[in-house]
């Protein structure tokens, strides 16, 4: 699966950064609050053991996975953080094993998938490279999550072009979700890549009258909402992108609560 392998080689390195961090933690520090209410690190890590689980049994056995569709849709508000607490009551010892063989696991299914491979999906079917990009993105904000409670600063890599590309082409969905039209011009948006190359990651036509530009790091704290508006360096021209960049969401489901700003108000 050519197209995919890079992506499927960042999310491996995405995931070794985030076990590296947790690897040696004590059960107490398993315990510590993170931003997201309700969950701990421990959460964070089953949820992602959970999503990683899930994704495998869409790749191997779509019968069993549909039958876990239907349990979602039973209790859209709850079937996630259900998952997560249910992991987070393993000793860290066990939840971390089981998350490293998941994703193993994963990793080698996506990668041997032939092309033109599409997976079903809680939403609509994935193929493989969108699949592995999901899951980076993902392991990555849930990472920050954890160096958020741990008080860890990381440091931004070219791996966050994933992210920003998935981020950009949710723009509509993240107005629909929202019941809004989604505007009917493209964006241009130029973001700095955190690689300390100088390079731009760019999309959307050049002449576009709706922009926004900025760092790449604070685009994708933006859009995986691990990060408030006010505190990014992110600049919109144009109404429309202005108003993008306040509802800006690269994942799944219903608007997040997101964060609140470091200040307090908005």
């Amino acid at each position: 699966m050519s197209d995919a392998l890079p992506v499927l080689d960042d999310l491996r390195s995405e995931s070794a950064e985030l076990d590296r961090l947790v690897a040696e933690l004590s059960g107490e520090r398993w315990s510590l609050a993170t931003p997201a209410p309700g969950w701990t690190v421990a959460h964070q890590i089953a949820h992602l053991t959970w999503t990683d689980r899930a994704a495998l049994l869409a790749a191997t056995d779509p019968d069993a996975f549909a039958v876990e569709v239907e349990k979602a849709a039973a209790a859209p508000g709850s079937f996630v953080d259900e998952g997560a607490a249910e992991g987070a009551t393993l000793p860290p010892a066990e939840l971390l094993a089981r998350w490293r063989t998941g994703r193993d696991a994963l990793w080698q299914v996506l990668r041997e998938a032939p092309a033109g491979t599409r997976l079903p999906w809680y939403g609509p079917p994935m193929a493989v490279p969108s699949m592995a990009t999901a899951r980076l993105m993902e392991t990555w904000a849930h990472g920050q999550d954890v160096a958020d409670a741990l008080g860890v600063a990381r440091a931004a890599t070219d791996r966050l072009r994933h992210v920003a590309r998935i981020g950009v082409r949710a723009r509509d969905f993240a107005f629909a979700v929202r019941g809004l039209d989604a505007p009917g011009e493209e964006f241009r948006i130029e973001l700095t890549s955190p690689g300390g190359k100088g390079e731009t990651w760019a999309y959307g036509p050049e002449d576009a009258a709706q922009r926004v530009t900025g760092p790449g790091l604070d685009f994708c704290l933006l859009v995986t909402q691990r990060a408030h508006r006010a505190d990014l360096a992110l600049r919109a021209q144009g109404s429309d992108a202005d108003r993008w960049l306040d509802i800006a969401q690269a994942f799944a489901g219903p608007p997040g609560a997101g964060r609140p700003p470091k200040g307090g108000t908005t």
